[in-house]
């Protein structure tokens, strides 16, 4: 009699709950961000993003290396040319996004940056949709961003770098976490188009590179020598599998087993749990009103989530 085949063990992701996935990239996600609040005096903003962009890059491309390799051999034997501008479209957006939210983290809450940036993918997701009932998800939104933008926004745990433009430092945050909403927006659409052309993550490695050389330059003018540092080095490392690596590698679990827009409610927790962590990690304090505008946010968020068709869906993923 053949003996049954033994049932292989499964591992701690495929083993866990996608709920549990969801949260735990979030959590992830934020206190790598608190984590980088905290630097922003070594360094500086710019510093910390290509600390965080370049240490992502390496450890997937020590991942996914040998993809990435064949990737580019076949890239160049077809004279796809117009895929890989595709990908490095993807990477630029990528570098630009994380500069402008990191820029944003210096001046304004980490709660009220993160909920802005979700401006984003809001729009995304209505945008793909012609339901009226998505009119109210741009109102509830549009309330909590006029909520958020009144004045009385401060950090509470260090002086912020100045403005630009003659603006004042919220304002300029602000500003920034716009320019980041916009990125997000950009950024997943380019990686939808970039999943298609590319084989596994050899894509989204390229765009990492990519990303971690356009944050190089101002990174360099911001922080000098200083970037070298073994501390500063280790404190990237951990930033970088924070905010990048354990993340992507936890909603990549999770979208295998949800739908894309089940995911997009899920993640309506951000704004929630990024207040929370700049609170305990950061000392940043929020007024009442800024929680209600961040409930204001998560509430379009989710809303637009449940309510996008099929294709929207896709899109997100």
């Amino acid at each position: 009699m053949a003996a049954r085949p033994r049932p292989q063990a499964r591992s701690p992701l495929t083993a866990a709950p996608p709920s549990a996935l969801v949260l735990a990239g979030i959590v992830s996600l934020q206190v790598g961000a608190g984590l980088a609040g905290r630097m922003f005096s070594q360094v500086g903003p710019a510093g910390v993003t290509a600390l965080r962009l370049w240490w992502a890059a390496l450890i997937m491309a020590a991942l996914g290396g040998r993809a990435l390799a064949r990737a580019l051999r076949g890239l160049v034997a077809d004279r796809a040319w117009r895929d890989l501008a595709v990908a490095v479209a993807f990477g630029v957006v990528l570098g630009a996004m994380n500069f402008a939210i990191y820029q944003s983290f210096a001046r304004i809450p980490l709660g009220v940056a993160v909920t802005i940036e979700f401006l984003g993918p809001l729009a995304v997701a209505v945008g793909s949709s012609r339901r009226l009932l998505d009119l109210l998800w741009v109102v509830l939104a549009a309330g909590g961003v006029l909520l958020l933008t009144r004045g009385g926004t401060s950090l509470a745990s260090g002086v912020p770098p100045g403005g630009l433009a003659g603006l004042s430092p919220q304002a300029t945050g602000i500003g920034f976490a716009l320019l980041a909403a916009a990125c997000w927006a950009a950024y997943i659409h380019l990686s939808r188009a970039t999943g298609r052309r590319f084989t596994g993550s050899s894509g989204l490695v390229l765009a990492l590179i990519v990303a971690a050389v356009v944050a190089t330059a101002p990174s360099a003018a911001q922080a000098h020598g200083s970037l070298l540092h073994p501390a500063v080095l280790a404190e990237g490392l951990a930033i970088g599998l924070l905010s990048s690596v354990i993340p992507y590698r936890l909603e990549l679990e999770a979208l295998r087993r949800i739908p894309a827009g089940l995911f997009g409610i899920w993640m309506s927790l951000e704004p929630v749990v990024a207040a929370l962590v700049g609170l305990v990690l950061l000392s940043e304090t929020l007024l009442g009103r800024e929680w209600l505008a961040i409930g204001l946010v998560v509430a379009a968020c989710a809303g637009a989530s449940r309510s996008e068709p099929p294709d929207a869906a896709a899109a997100l993923q």
